[in-house]
């Protein structure tokens, strides 16, 4: 196993790994030669995109998966980078599901300060009149994700089962059924 030290940034008190580490690691470790980095995007429109990028070793079997969305209007960087920044956080995650930076966490740094800076930059949400838990950021992001991609498939049940063999123990049952409801 490697010795590499991994490069961290302190967000609010915990470290994450940048993708821009997660990639070098991966370049240079020689257990990964001959592998690749193959992106594609299921959805793409002037306003949003879906990225999709998947990790394959030298025989071009797809090893780990990562997704990411992102909305043009969310960041003064997405307005010109959108697409870019989609296709590095579903790389940063595709190589943190291979187990590449995940010690404290599997978002990069990277998604965690842009999440910040979108809540930061929200206006103030209303209290839930329901007396259930709100649900937490990365809750609402896995849905918000997980219906865009099931919308923006040609096969809605594939799409379905790889969100729940990914996300089938963070989301609610009302959640599951939710998503089932775009299969058709």
């Amino acid at each position: 196993m490697s010795n590499y030290k991994f490069k961290t940034t302190n967000i609010r008190g915990k470290q994450y790994v940048e993708v821009n580490e997660r990639i070098k690691f991966f370049r240079q470790e020689e257990q990964y030669k001959n592998w690749g980095v193959h992106t594609e995007f299921p959805m793409l429109t002037p306003d949003e995109c879906l990225c999709r990028a998947s990790i394959v070793d030298a025989n071009g079997h797809t090893i780990a998966v990562g997704h990411a969305h992102e909305v043009k209007t969310a960041s003064n960087i997405n307005k010109t980078s959108y697409v870019e920044n989609c296709e590095t956080s579903a790389v940063g995650r595709a190589l943190a599901m291979l187990g590449i930076g995940i010690d404290a966490s599997i978002a990069s740094a990277n998604e965690v300060s842009d999440a910040i800076a979108q809540q930061d930059s929200a206006p103030a949400a209303k209290k839930p009149a329901a007396k259930k838990p709100a649900a937490t950021t990365e809750e609402v992001s896995i849905m918000d994700k997980a219906v865009n991609y099931i919308k923006s498939s040609s096969d809605k049940q594939k799409a379905f089962d790889s969100i729940m063999s990914k996300y089938e123990n963070d989301l609610t049952d009302k959640q599951k059924a939710g998503l089932k409801k775009f299969v058709r």
